[in-house]
């Protein structure tokens, strides 16, 4: 007579299915490793984060904004490489991302491109003779300099300009022009009565820009050193006001409206 077979404990049985539908540990091991590196490869050539700090490029960017820019699209490529990702070239109205001295990258809009005839006059900038469009610029209050609203000067009166620049500037202008030089490009911040940029520099070589940004992915609320003074908030005695003031607290330092802002 045979003794009958023990059941299968219930939680021996869940212990089996669960180890079926678990990964082994190489495959998760190897999935881990593509992961990583797909994040390497996309932050090494194509994305990468960067903090906007000053006001130069305000109101297109503000102080605190954290941009994805993309590291390929003005990169050198030879033809395969052009295959594979897109590129092209540096225009004229791209932000971009570049090498610079002090500080060591900078960010900034083109508006003068090697062969252009540039002049500014009370701030307005004539290319080729021709008034360039600039929706995106702004004219903050700031104290009267000739190097930055009538350009090119005629003397030298900014110890802000750098002398070498202003020494170069002399035998690059033409009739009350600066032609851009080939392989140069000539940059202004949006905020044009607060930027330091070409006008006070010179020049930005091809070779130095390196990126232009993509989209604005997160925004901290951060005040720049332009902003006119805030109204100080009103105290509430009512619970309703004091509900608000923390609700204010708790969501006032995102800029949620600017989350996910193509920049351009």
């Amino acid at each position: 007579m045979s003794t009958p077979a023990a059941a299968p404990q219930p939680h021996l049985n869940r212990w089996a299915h669960l180890r079926m539908h678990l990964p082994s540990l190489p495959h998760a091991f190897v999935s881990l490793l593509q992961t990583v590196v797909v994040a390497l490869f996309v932050l090494t050539f194509l994305l990468q984060p960067l903090l906007i700090p000053s006001e130069s490029m305000e109101r297109t960017l503000l102080v605190g904004d954290f941009l994805l820019f993309n590291k390929q699209v003005f990169a050198p490529a030879d033809r395969l490489a052009k295959w594979l990702l897109p590129y092209r070239s540096v225009a004229r109205g791209d932000i971009i991302v570049f090498h610079h001295p002090q500080p060591p990258m900078l960010i900034k809009r083109v508006v003068g491109i090697p062969g252009d005839h540039l002049r500014i006059v009370n701030g307005q900038v004539f290319v080729n003779g021709v008034a360039l469009r600039q929706p995106y610029a702004v004219f903050e209050p700031a104290p009267p300099d000739p190097a930055r609203e009538n350009f090119p000067a005629n003397i030298y009166t900014d110890p802000e300009v750098d002398p070498e620049w202003w020494r170069q500037m002399e035998s690059l202008t033409r009739d009350g022009e600066l032609v851009v030089p080939a392989g140069e490009y000539f940059v202004l911040g949006d905020n044009r009565n607060h930027s330091l940029d070409s006008r006070y520099w010179g020049f930005v070589p091809r070779r130095a820009i390196v990126a232009r940004p993509l989209v604005i992915y997160f925004s901290l609320v951060r005040h720049s050193s332009t902003d006119a003074q805030l109204d100080a908030p009103q105290a509430s005695d009512d619970r309703l006001g004091h509900e608000r003031e923390l609700a204010e607290r708790l969501t006032g330092f995102v800029r949620w409206g600017r989350i996910f802002r193509v920049v351009h």
